[in-house]
């Protein structure tokens, strides 16, 4: 998508020369200026730390004051994703609509553009006409009853701008347009996103899912060989009956997580635009998803200029700014100007002889002056609406670098919890085995061993979401900092916001 963007200053460029001649008249209203960044704010209340606790998949580096990759997603090293969110970008009826959307409002400040140049209309009749003879009333000049006549007349009429009401609806509308690019923005950050998470959930399950079938496997196995010793008399049916127990609940795991993979997976398929019946093109686990180990990490005042959802918000607040010049001008005069030329003759070749034709050229003043105090509170209530945008951008700020600052902590924990279970998953493991080959021999009962299989359980089940919640923490920090979208291969980057002179 290579769709130019529109701002206030390119809009005024093809009409300058001809406002500047016909008037000299300066926009009412507030000049709006793009929100500095906060001053003092930051994303954590001490220094970041360099690194991650180096648990598996390796340590993550925080690079601070590092530029973000334009496609993000690549640094995960998976084909099978890079696919996918191509396929997700391309299909997508969020992104369709968003662009959609876009062009609206870009042709909506095309057309307002019209209001700068002169309008011209062509009117065009013909009549068959009957003078009574039997009155007073004059004959033509050829003392005939019946005559025709022909009109034809061309209008010119144009509003100077004296005041900028043009000028300030049309600044009003860029802004929309910006405002929308912003959310087109958003919407590709949120469907790269969403489909990266989706993907490493979707790993998850599975491999949740192989750990059960494990699980179960090793409990089969161990009633077969309960079963032998009660057949035997070695052990009681109660030890037999609790076997069985715990293989039945390791069984009863399974389909929910098989539930959560169908979902997992049907997500997917929505997300690159497809149906519940088609087939998922890419499988994904664990092991084909890597993680990123350095982790670009923008500078505080570098994220107020990034930020898709700050900057619609910006785009809002100066929609809204020149709003109020809106308002202001509709209380002030205007000033129309009109004129016509054209020719009304008997007979078509006479309609450019002199004594056909015919002109007039009009002025006039327009001013409000009782309108019930309808132009008043329209005024108040645009400043209202600014004062609304402007708490709603504040709102977007603190909500971002908090949305950042919780991701970066959250990594931190990720890697400290993802270390433990790690570590635990390695001592179960081989609890279990121990237990396992001590019953055999006959050294320990069965409870031992039904207690090392569930702590094992455990630590599996905790060691397969602490990787996924590494990884999806991973994804939330690139989508916290912006999504790094003004270094993609087909920057959409829009000319930068001016205020109105």
């Amino acid at each position: 998508m290579n769709m130019r963007m529109i701002s206030v200053k390119s809009i005024k460029r093809p009409v300058g020369l001809l406002a500047a001649s016909l008037l000299a008249g300066c926009a009412v209203g507030p000049n709006f200026q793009q929100p500095a960044a906060p001053k003092g704010a930051g994303f954590t209340p001490g220094p970041l730390p360099a690194k991650t606790a180096d648990a598996p998949g390796g340590a993550q580096t925080f690079a601070q004051n590092t530029d973000i990759p334009g496609e993000w997603w690549t640094l995960f090293q998976s084909p099978a994703l890079d696919s996918l969110i191509k396929q997700a970008m391309q299909a997508n009826p969020t992104i369709a609509a968003a662009q959609a959307s876009l062009r609206v409002a870009r042709e909506n400040v095309l057309a307002q553009d019209g209001a700068f140049f002169p309008s011209i209309g062509l009117d065009a009749n013909a009549s068959k006409n009957q003078t009574s003879t039997g009155s007073l009333s004059p004959v033509a000049a050829n003392n005939k009853a019946f005559y025709s006549l022909y009109t034809g007349e061309v209008s010119v009429s144009y509003s100077p701008d004296v005041f900028g009401l043009n000028r300030r609806t049309t600044e009003s509308l860029a802004a929309q347009a910006e405002n929308q690019h912003y959310e087109l923005e958003a919407a590709y950050l949120t469907l790269t996103s969403n489909v990266v998470t989706a993907a490493v959930q979707e790993a998850g399950y599975q491999a949740e899912i192989a750990a059960q079938q494990q699980t179960i496997q090793a409990d089969s196995q161990l009633r077969d060989i309960i079963a032998h010793q009660f057949a035997v008399g070695e052990v009681a049916q109660a030890v037999l009956l609790q076997q069985e127990a715990v293989l039945a609940q390791a069984q009863q795991m399974l389909p929910p997580m098989q539930k959560q993979l169908a979902m997992a997976q049907n997500a997917l398929i929505a997300l690159e635009g497809g149906y519940p019946n088609q087939t998922l093109a890419q499988q994904f686990d664990l092991a084909s998803i890597h993680l990123p180990q350095n982790l670009p990490v923008s500078l505080p005042s570098q994220l107020v200029a990034q930020r898709p959802d700050i900057l619609a918000a910006a785009a809002n607040m100066h929609s809204a700014s020149a709003q109020i010049g809106v308002a202001i001008a509709n209380r002030l005069p205007q000033f129309p100007l009109t004129a016509a030329l054209g020719t009304s003759p008997a007979a078509l070749a006479s309609a450019f002889t002199p004594y056909n034709q015919f002109f007039t050229v009009v002025s006039g003043m327009a001013l409000p002056i009782f309108q019930g105090g309808t132009l008043l509170h329209r005024q108040r209530a645009a400043n209202a609406q600014f004062q609304l945008a402007a708490a709603q951008y504040q709102e977007t700020v603190i909500g971002a670098f908090q949305n950042v600052s919780d991701t970066l902590r959250a990594l931190q924990s990720d890697a400290d919890a993802l270390q433990a279970a790690a570590a635990s998953d390695q001592l179960a493991g081989q609890s279990l085995s121990i237990a396992r080959t001590e019953l055999q021999a006959g050294s320990i009962d069965d409870v031992s061993v039904l207690n090392a299989e569930q702590i094992y359980q455990t630590a599996q089940q905790a060691l397969v979401q602490a990787e996924v919640t590494r990884l999806t923490d991973t994804a939330a920090l690139f989508q916290a900092l912006g999504g790094g979208w003004w270094n993609r291969a087909d920057p959409q980057v829009p000319t930068t916001q001016v205020a109105a002179n």
